[in-house]
């Protein structure tokens, strides 16, 4: 093949690689940064309406970029959905769901012995193919024993940590987490890398940036194309933030955290722009679910209009901000209605890499490229699974909620609750409730926050559930000349 003309290199190029091929004398396939924030909500951006404005560098990343304003994780859960992340499937397909109660939700503190399964596939390993060098910064959360280390998952380089900064623990049954530098534990939560709960100082944020801007000079050095995926952990409480940033915010210690992660992402950006490689890297933002609810209002975001929070498949529990960047390529100051998942950003990330995803599995996530650089918009359903369970689907401007469930009335009377005024009759249920008969439809244009279920819609459930199941349901009849 001769060599691609530099004016439509990029564009015949992504043509070839949906197809698995690879050009040769292609121009280098472009690096790709993914910037994924832990429990932070809809709202807590001011380009999603935010009313203090405190997030400037993400606002403006918005304004170069495109906005997605209906992106979800795969989970309400950290865990299942940074596994969704890197295997492009749901949860349910790659182990990351419980087995032990019905609509659980899964996670991996330090007594869960397991991780991410070895037959799964992971970007960075399939990234390697396209010669990418790799790093991770920050929170794994996959398995914390040696066999499910990121170095041996296709990670070159890591400095952060198998799990979420809890404790401090005794040091005797429960050690502190550790922090890892590569293959090397360098230290621990509230030892080495102290973190103060009575006033939320930590330095861990600006170790994180910095990690981050030596690995991009470092690789642009070297002229390698590169993966960054930066995987902070600020927003979750405990919250915390460095001295520069503590008490600025008027939104709290939360503020804090979001805005020294706002300006960290706004040193990444600027990096990019300085060493002129912004129109060759692509960037994305978003979250891994919706805001904890459960430690509002200290600790705890804002999920915007949208019912309840982390842990629930409600909208607030997994409608993420999410912000595509890449000068030059994705046009400008642009909203894409595209129903985006998480998931997506394996399979665009491979496109991206002039690779195919694998064929040997089912990959759920949509190459969202057309929709960034073309404006193509692809009819797709999202599942919103809590545990081991289908809750809910959403197509087009319709969700049907199959089961409702917050947690349960023992942890409800004890102060536990992820809906913290938001109580909808019938909605917000405090059993698990079966709606798979006739379940609950919303029309999430017009209620995002599914406050007004509507009625003689039980065709749109059957649609949600089975047009996009073939061979799971039966065929759907009814009234559905009723939808609009």
């Amino acid at each position: 093949m001769a060599p691609v003309a530099a004016g439509t290199g990029w564009r015949l190029l992504l043509v070839l690689g949906a197809a698995g091929l690879a050009a040769v004398g292609a121009p280098k396939p472009p690096n790709i940064v993914l910037l994924l924030m832990d429990d932070m909500g809809w709202g807590d951006l001011g380009v999603y309406g935010e009313p203090s404005r405190e997030t400037p560098n993400l606002d403006r990343m918005a304004a170069e970029g495109m906005l997605f304003p209906n992106f979800y994780s795969a989970n309400p859960l950290c865990s299942p959905s940074r596994a969704a992340l890197l295997t492009g499937r749901l949860p349910i397909r790659s182990g990351f769901y419980t087995t032990n109660g019905h609509a659980r939700n899964a996670y991996t503190p330090q007594e869960i012995v397991g991780g991410i399964p070895a037959e799964e596939r992971l970007l960075p390993e399939l990234l390697k193919g396209a010669g990418y060098t790799n790093k991770i910064v920050g929170k794994w959360h996959l398995g914390h024993r040696p066999q499910f280390h990121p170095l041996k998952r296709g990670f070159d380089e890591w400095f952060g940590s198998p799990n979420c900064h809890f404790g401090p623990y005794d040091n005797r049954a429960r050690p502190n987490i550790p922090v890892y530098r590569d293959w090397e534990m360098v230290g621990r939560y509230y030892e080495e890398f102290p973190i103060n709960l009575k006033t939320g100082e930590a330095n861990l944020t600006q170790v994180y940036t910095q990690e981050a801007l030596d690995f991009v000079r470092r690789q642009h050095a070297a002229r390698r194309p590169f993966f960054l995926y930066w995987a902070v952990d600020a927003t979750h409480a405990p919250v915390y933030a460095s001295r520069p940033f503590l008490g600025t915010s008027r939104r709290g210690r939360y503020g804090d955290a979001v805005r020294e992660i706002d300006d960290s992402v706004g040193k990444i950006l600027s990096l990019l722009r300085n060493l002129r490689i912004a129109e060759d890297t692509f960037v994305f933002f978003t979250s891994d679910n919706g805001a904890a609810l459960i430690s509002a209002p200290k600790q705890g975001g804002s999920n915007g209009p949208f019912l309840c929070g982390k842990q629930t498949t409600f909208e607030g529990g997994m409608r993420e901000p999410a912000i595509a960047w890449w000068p030059g390529r994705v046009p400008e100051g642009q909203v894409s209605h595209q129903l985006g998942s998480i998931m997506d950003l394996f399979t665009t990330s491979l496109s991206l890499a002039g690779l195919a995803p694998p064929s040997d599995r089912v990959i759920d996530g949509l190459d969202l490229l057309p929709a960034m650089l073309w404006g193509q918009l692809t009819d797709r359903p999202i599942f919103y699974y809590r545990g081991n369970t289908l809750m809910a689907a959403t197509l087009g401007q319709y969700k049907a909620h199959f089961w409702t469930w917050t947690n349960s009335w023992e942890e409800f009377r004890q102060g536990i609750d992820f809906c913290p005024g938001q109580n909808v009759s019938g909605v917000t249920t405090h059993t698990q409730e079966d709606h798979t008969e006739l379940p609950l439809i919303f029309h999430l244009g017009r209620d995002p926050g599914e406050r007004f279920p509507l009625s003689k819609l039980a065709c749109v459930a059957g649609l949600l559930r089975c047009s996009h199941l073939p061979g799971l349901c039966p065929s759907t009849t009814g009234p559905c000349d009723t939808v609009t």
